[in-house]
């Protein structure tokens, strides 16, 4: 049995163009090789093979019946060699695949339609599954367990065997309804003077701003804990409450109907991360849907600065 090891891949290169040209001058000429280069690696395919491969007649040189057997089995051999160390672009379109994602109810609620939309147009053989939200470290451990494709959620620091990318910097605002009698003159004691509502995916009627605010000698009345920040808008418009909610999430509701305020205490934004494990760093349909997940975050960063301007 021959030793793979010690066969030299470029030598197969050199017998493809020998085959071809049937002729060692126009097979050196064609490779950019001297002949007597291009003649030594012949005599050592033809040692490899045990068989003359080509046979010199009058001023021509003619294959064998071995040799004729070679040209095809060799072009895809080396064909298969490039696929390998350099693999072919794959068009998403052509791509039938099922990509299930981790997150909460705020990205899914931005993400649902576009992503969708998007998909359809580029890649029509993609469904997206959309996954219920246990949390960022069980998103992790759906990620390495092959459970989840995509995750968001906040990630910290550096995670083994995860890539991340940073989808937006979020930061906080205070909404309530257009005419809200706070909203003439807004502040921090106007703001603690009406009822908050709190999202709270455990039902706690406390949250780390209730912290800070107990660290400054006041406090809050929280009228209603919800476990989405997507139920506010419709409480916020049908009464005297207020909210601390992320900034983007504001953009998928009639603004018209809201008014929001930067808030009075200082609160620590947060960036939303997309994670996704690495050995799946060259799957051209996550990858695409990775790429569209972070062309609609880029999209909603462009209106809120419009909107903010």
């Amino acid at each position: 049995m021959m030793n793979l090891r010690t066969l030299d891949l470029n030598l197969l290169t050199v017998l493809d163009a020998l085959l071809d040209e049937a002729h060692v001058s126009r097979a050196a000429l064609r490779l950019n090789m001297s002949q007597p280069a291009v003649s030594n690696a012949l005599q050592r395919c033809r040692d490899l093979f045990g068989d003359p491969l080509l046979i010199r007649g009058r001023g021509v040189m003619y294959r064998t019946p071995k040799a004729e057997a070679l040209r095809a089995p060799l072009k895809s051999l080396l064909l298969d060699v490039v696929h390998l160390i350099d693999p072919p672009q794959i068009d998403p379109k052509d791509v039938t695949q099922v990509i299930r994602i981790t997150t909460a109810d705020d990205p899914m609620a931005i993400l649902a339609g576009p992503l969708t939309a998007a998909l359809r147009a580029s890649a029509p053989g993609i469904t997206v599954v959309f996954q219920p939200w246990h949390g960022a470290h069980v998103s992790l451990r759906q990620l390495r367990d092959g459970d989840a494709d995509l995750a968001i959620s906040v990630f910290s620091g550096d995670i083994e065997d995860i890539d991340t990318v940073t989808l937006i910097e979020e930061d906080y605002v205070v909404a309530m309804r257009a005419d809200h009698p706070a909203a003439r003159s807004f502040d921090l004691d106007v703001w603690l003077d009406w009822p908050h509502v709190l999202v709270s995916g455990q039902g706690s009627l406390r949250s780390p701003l209730d912290a800070t605010l107990r660290s400054m000698g006041r406090s809050r009345q929280v009228g209603v804990v919800v476990p989405s920040f997507q139920m506010i808008p419709r409480i916020l418009a049908g009464s005297d409450f207020m909210a601390m909610v992320p900034r983007h999430s504001m953009a998928l509701h009639d603004r018209a109907n809201l008014r929001c305020f930067a808030p009075p205490v200082p609160v620590d934004g947060f960036p939303l991360h997309l994670a996704w494990h690495k050995r799946r760093s060259a799957d051209v349909g996550l990858r695409h849907v990775a790429e569209v997940i972070g062309t609609i975050f880029g999209d909603l960063k462009a209106v809120l600065a419009d909107q903010q301007g």
